[in-house]
Parts: structure tokens; C-alpha cells; sequence
């Protein structure tokens, strides 16, 4: 089963279920969010809950791309109570990449500090069901204000110094009013990020992850394929710019999605009931190092079969949100 969330002509939304070119309505669903707490409440699956509350009518899911009225597939009425983040150094990558830590698997002074962490999500990070393996390199993105609906652009602040897309699938999450956390499904996503702040110094990586993403536009609810290809591409002035594809899932990843998870939501502040969370779970393919530099007007669009129609987003210049030196004091 696959959902979205979208606005009907008059702004009210709506959670639907899409069946080949259609979207249909779940009766009494303005929210995936509350459907999946309701699921949570009757001790049901989201897959049960939404065949519980039945379908309704049905909406042109062409129409609803293009006129811009499809969310993303899981939100929060506040933002400040979704957090954004995710892992990286977590897909086996290329082979080159493999055979450079192979090289220098025999001397750790030698290996660079991503190359240790990666070595060691080779060796550790699919430990045996309910055991926690190595822990994976982590970042905030922000909160639910960063992500940027499916067909919007992404703002390119002033201060940027690349716009680069980072093709990922995401766990949506959703805690339950005891604190645990559940997931909903996977959907995929561009962890939009800063490549050429991250690579003056690896210490700029929190920096350079605090930029905009988007994901979806559908939910896909139930476990994740362990292989999945799919596509990542560039175009420019409506030509390809450039295309590779991307794999994912875990017969693709040296960490475990409950690694993954664990080393998530073993902070406890990341358990307050009611909150949603996304968490981009990496990837192993970007234009950037094939020495792609993006610029406003260029179109991302990620595709992955397995969740329907692709994830399409621009790039476009913003205006600086603050200045230098304007701090008000009290």
C-alpha cells in the first residue's frame, strides 16, 4: 500500500491511498499522522487501519503533481515538533571506495576518520536481532520548517556554496503515547545538501546538512525490499544534465535498519509522545563527485519503482533570512 497526503481545491487535506493513476480518499483522514496514531490506539497495522476506515472517493493523481497539491506523506501540525536527520557512511558504495579501505584495513593510524567509521560499519553494523551493533556517523537536518513539499524548489540561501542532491529512502516515523516509537513505511527523499562546505572539512558537516530535503511524494507502509535500484538524474534546460543510479536497501548497506533505528531512538528526548520523525537513512551515489555543480533553474528528480511516482524538486535563489552583526540585545 502506498499514501499520500494532499489539498483539495480549497485547502482542506486529505489522506489517499494511490491505485495505478488514481488517488482515493480514506474516509475521516486529514492526517497520515492521526491515522497512524489511531492505528497505534486499536493495536492495528496502518495497512488495517486504513481498510478499517474504508476508501472513498477518487482524484486524478496527474492533476494533483501537477497543480502542486500532493505533501509530503507525513507531517506535524507544528514543525517544531518533527525532527529531521539522518545517517551517513551506511551504503557499501563503490567498489573503489571498498578497495581504498581494503588497502588500509591493516593500519588504522593511516585510515582517515570517514574510512575508520566506515570500516567499522563494515565489521559491526548488522549485529544479530535485538543486540545493538556500531554506531553510524549522525546529523540533524532541522525541523519540520526545512521540507519542501514534492514539486517545490529547494531555497538556496545566500551563504550556500553548493546545491547538491542526495538521492535516499527515509523511515517515517511516528511516537506513540508511550514513548515508543513506530514506524509507518519508507518513502524516498533528497537529503539536499552543502558538498563543497562539507569537503573544505569533514567538521563541516553539520553545516553543511542544515539545508532543505523533501521526501515522497508516497508512503510506502511495510518493510523495506532488501535490494532496491533506482535513479537519480539531473536535468538542465529540460535536457539530461546528468543520470546514475542509486541502490539502497540493507543487501546495499553495511548497518542494519534497526541499527539504524536503535541508535536513534536510544535518546530519550527523541521519545516524546505525538512527535514525527524522518530520517534518511544515506546513500552512495552523487553528482557532485562526478564533478557536477548544479545552479537555479536545474530539476532533481528521484525515482524508485517500488514508490511510484518520482520525487521531483528545483533550485531557487532565497533572500538571507538574517545578517551579520543584527543579533538584538535586551
Amino acid at each position: 500500500m502506498r499514501l499520500v497526503q494532499f489539498e483539495l481545491s480549497n485547502g482542506e487535506r486529505r489522506v489517499g491511498v494511490v491505485e495505478d493513476d488514481r488517488v482515493r480518499e480514506v474516509q475521516d483522514a486529514g492526517t497520515v499522522r492521526d491515522l497512524a496514531l489511531a492505528a497505534i490506539e486499536a493495536g492495528v497495522n496502518l495497512e488495517q487501519q486504513v481498510k478499517t476506515q474504508g476508501l472513498g472517493i477518487s482524484h486524478d493523481y496527474a492533476q494533483l503533481l501537477a497543480t502542486l497539491r500532493i505533501l509530503p506523506p507525513l507531517d506535524h501540525p507544528d514543525p517544531a515538533h518533527m525532527l529531521v536527520s539522518g545517517t551517513g557512511l551506511t551504503h557499501l558504495g563503490s567498489a573503489s571506495a571498498r578497495d581504498k579501505m581494503h588497502q588500509q584495513a591493516g593500519d588504522e593510524a593511516a585510515m582517515t576518520d570517514t574510512m575508520r567509521i566506515f570500516k567499522w560499519g563494515v565489521e559491526g553494523g548488522k549485529p544479530a536481532a535485538g543486540e545493538a551493533g556500531v554506531q553510524p556517523e549522525w546529523f540533524y537536518k532541522g525541523d519540520g520548517s526545512i521540507v519542501v513539499r514534492p514539486g517545490q524548489p529547494f531555497p538556496l540561501p545566500p551563504f550556500a556554496e553548493d546545491a547538491g542532491e542526495e538521492p535516499e529512502l527515509g523511515g517515517l516515523y511516528v511516537i506513540g503515547q508511550d514513548g515508543k516509537p513506530w514506524r509507518l513505511g519508507f518513502a524516498v527523499g533528497n537529503e539536499f545538501s552543502d558538498h563543497v562546505m562539507e569537503r573544505k572539512n569533514y567538521l563541516y558537516l553539520a553545516h553543511s546538512k542544515l539545508r532543505s530535503c523533501s521526501y515522497g511524494p508516497e508512503l510506502r507502509v511495510g518493510e523495506l525490499p532488501r535490494h532496491l535500484a533506482g535513479t537519480s538524474r539531473i536535468l538542465r534546460d529540460g535536457e539530461v544534465l546528468w543520470q546514475n543510479e542509486f541502490l539502497s536497501g540493507e543487501a546495499n548497506m553495511c548497518h542494519s535498519l534497526e541499527n539504524l533505528e536503535y541508535h536513534h531512538f536510544k535518546y530519550s528526548q527523541f521519545l516524546r509522545p505525538g512527535d514525527v520523525h524522518i530520517h534518511f537513512f544515506g546513500t552512495a551515489t552523487l553528482s557532485f563527485a562526478d564533478g557536477i555543480r548544479t545552479r537555479p533553474g536545474d530539476v532533481f528528480e528521484i525515482s524508485q519503482a517500488e514508490f511510484g511516482a518520482p520525487l521531483i524538486n528545483g533550485i531557487k535563489p532565497v533572500e538571507a533570512a538574517f545578517e551579520p552583526g543584527t543579533v538584538g540585545t535586551l
